[in-house]
């Protein structure tokens, strides 16, 4: 019986956030600390919980012209309209973290970004280039977009595979799965020094794969993957990243090893040699140095 690949929020309004702090966690990795505005109107679900985020590159006035149902097909093509010199870029971003609002502070999320290029010498892209350079005070929105790991499929055996850019989802996951999981997690990242250590219940064994030389990226993952030891019947595959890495890891499981296609969620996040489509006056921006 096929399973949801997905699981849709229970709202997918548009939220007004706004930037309480930023750090820098490695060389690859900044994080963005968000809350206020509607952050109480966030319902968080844990796992790879992704969300479409705004980003007002180009300034805020911006923000206020996005449609309500920007992730939707006649929302977005009003997105579209919006002068090129306004519209903020649109980029999907899994929730690193949530906490709940204390007596001594409101809620707030996490989102975990991987820098590419520098936005001092102008080599980063828009959103690389604001996550390095944005300030508390600015604001973004957010649509929720739910989970692309459905429990459902299972829980208590795992198999996630990712390259850096499903670190956070990945993460995410293993902070969501009971304490009596087992299984394997595979991370490929650039360098050692962006290998960041997440809790993960003890029968998980973390395996990190440095990128080295000239190897594409997610080929290390794919590798250590077919190096594994074949899942458990029943085990619930999650493998997202570059889009060679989730299609090549679900042939593998799928066609080689005869895991069920119901039980392996996979998501290609973006493709080599494909940037994703931004605004003339957002690529002015990346172009200039810091």
């Amino acid at each position: 019986m096929s399973i949801s690949k997905i699981v849709k929020p229970a709202s997918a309004e548009l939220l007004h956030l706004t930037v309480l702090r930023t750090e820098r966690l490695s060389p690859g990795w900044m994080r963005v600390t968000l809350g206020g505005g509607d952050i109480d109107r966030f319902q968080p679900m844990g796992y790879d919980q992704w969300v479409r985020l705004f980003l007002p590159i180009s300034g805020e006035a911006g923000l206020e012209r996005v449609p309500a149902k920007a992730n939707k097909v006649f929302g977005y093509l009003k997105f579209l309209r919006i002068p090129d010199g306004e519209r903020p870029v649109l980029r999907n971003y899994t929730i690193r973290a949530h906490r709940t609002a204390t007596a001594d502070a409101g809620a707030e999320i996490d989102v975990d970004f991987v820098l590419h290029g520098s936005a001092a010498d102008g080599t980063a892209g828009p959103a690389s280039r604001w996550a390095e350079t944005c300030a508390p005070g600015e604001h973004v929105l957010i649509i929720d977009e739910g989970l692309s790991f459905n429990p459902a499929r299972g829980e208590e055996r795992v198999v996630l595979v990712g390259d850096e850019t499903a670190l956070p989802a990945i993460a995410g996951i293993c902070a969501s799965l009971p304490a009596t999981a087992s299984g394997i997690a595979i991370v490929e990242v650039p360098t050692e020094a962006d290998a960041l250590d997440f809790p993960h219940p003890e029968g998980i064994e973390l395996r990190w794969v440095v990128r080295t030389g000239p190897a594409a990226p997610g080929a290390g993952a794919l590798a250590a993957l077919r190096s594994a030891d074949s899942p458990d019947a029943g085990a619930h595959a999650y493998i997202a990243g570059e889009q060679s890495l989730a299609s090549g890891g679900r042939r593998l499981l799928v066609g080689e090893r005869g895991v069920d296609k119901h039980l392996v969620s996979f998501t290609g996040y973006w493709k080599i040699g494909s940037a994703s489509p931004a605004s003339n006056a957002a690529r002015a921006a990346a172009a200039r140095p810091a």
